[in-house]
């Protein structure tokens, strides 16, 4: 706090006078003779127009942005976009074009797919769907599903998914063929 008040030009004097702390109270918290209270502390940051933090020398907060590494798996990209484990899990997916028959599979929980870039195939139940840009899904992942890029290029989506759905997929029961299709 002295460094402050010098650095502004200001004597105990006149931040009594600017805050109507008196002197002595000051100078103790500037020696550390007395503990700072928010009650003396707000208005000698006022009186400095500096941020409470830079008064008592607070740390730095912490960098916001989440920093995940990428996991590649089977050729799809996933960028982690939260950090907690457990709750609700959100990645951001690069899904390579791809060929070959879709595998559905079911699992506990619910997703939610939001595309942002490409075309994005979905396999759920009996619909079989393709989603552009901008468009979002979202399903009980009890419901055989699947879902991947279509054979044109590569799709980039969000996806969501509750606690549930952190489980490993197990491969749904293909559904029994009446006697009169086929």
């Amino acid at each position: 706090m002295r460094r402050i008040r010098k650095e502004r030009g200001a004597t105990l004097a006149e931040l009594s006078a600017a805050t109507g702390i008196s002197v002595s109270t000051l100078s103790r918290l500037e020696s550390g003779g007395r503990r700072p209270s928010l009650e003396l502390l707000l208005p000698i940051a006022r009186a400095h127009q500096v941020p409470l933090d830079e008064l008592v020398g607070a740390p730095p907060v912490g960098d916001p942005r989440v920093r995940a590494k990428p996991i590649v798996r089977h050729g799809r990209t996933m960028v982690p976009l939260t950090r907690q484990p457990g709750g609700l899990q959100a990645y951001k997916v690069i899904e390579p074009a791809r060929t070959g028959e879709p595998d559905p599979k079911t699992h506990e929980g619910y997703e939610w797919l939001y595309v942002l870039s490409g075309r994005l195939r979905l396999i759920l139940g009996e619909h079989d769907v393709v989603l552009t840009a901008g468009e979002a899904a979202e399903f009980d992942t009890r419901v055989p599903h699947w879902f991947g890029a279509t054979g044109e290029g590569p799709a980039e989506f969000l996806s969501l998914f509750g606690p549930q759905g952190e489980r490993m997929h197990v491969r749904a029961k293909p559904k029994a063929r009446s006697a009169g299709t086929g």
